[in-house]
């Protein structure tokens, strides 16, 4: 499990010629990590006399952030664990007609199942954004920097998710699940483009 190895240890495998983690396995990361920046935020808001009025949703976005945090941080491992289905349909044989039709149907499957995970990087990060968005505007002055920090990781997630989509709908035949995937992961990164910019203005009005 890559989440459970030194930060050192995995940085080295990335930079490695080793298969995974790769570019999903670091979105994954950088996802967590905005997550939990924002989560450091909220952190700090809590208890502070000058922000008693919003604390409770303060609470109610700290555990939010929480659950996004794990949520993100176990995509880096299920983005190596997919990886491995799809090098598993590419090595399938192909010498009859037969093979040939069972590993195109294999591959397909597997191209599938692995736009879902950085799909879900998308996902959940924009969520975190929403959070971040609303964390710079009531947030602790004296950390909002780190909302900053953690929107721009966050929008670098959703845009590093949708690489990674991209690239396997480029071995996927079905036209239909294509296109329609093309258009949601678009959308995804419009709104998460959005929000990112919103809080980055919003911190910085107040650095």
């Amino acid at each position: 499990m890559f989440i459970k190895s030194s930060l050192e240890d995995f940085v080295e495998v990335l930079s490695s010629k080793e298969p995974v983690p790769g570019g999903g396995g670091a979105a994954g990361l950088a996802g967590a990590l905005g997550s939990a920046l924002g989560g450091m935020v909220c952190n700090l808001t809590i208890g502070k006399e000058k922000y008693k009025d919003v604390e409770p949703e303060i609470i109610e976005i700290l555990e939010k952030f929480k659950d996004l945090q794990r949520k993100l941080l176990l995509l880096v491992d299920e983005d190596a664990e997919v990886f491995k289905e799809v090098a598993a349909a590419y090595k399938l044989p192909k010498n009859t007609e037969d093979e040939k039709q069972k590993k195109k149907e294999a591959l397909n499957k597997a191209l599938k199942n692995a736009c879902q995970v950085p799909l879900k990087i998308m996902e959940y990060s924009l969520d975190a954004l929403k959070l971040q968005k609303r964390l710079a505007e009531i947030g602790s002055k004296l950390a909002i920097s780190d909302v900053g920090v953690g929107a721009l990781l966050l929008k670098a997630a959703v845009h590093s998710g949708k690489l990674n989509v991209l690239i396997n709908l480029g071995g996927i035949d079905d036209k239909e699940f294509v296109e329609d995937m093309r258009k949601y992961i678009n959308k995804v990164c419009e709104e998460a483009d959005t929000l990112a910019d919103e809080a980055y203005e919003e911190v910085l009005k107040k650095l």
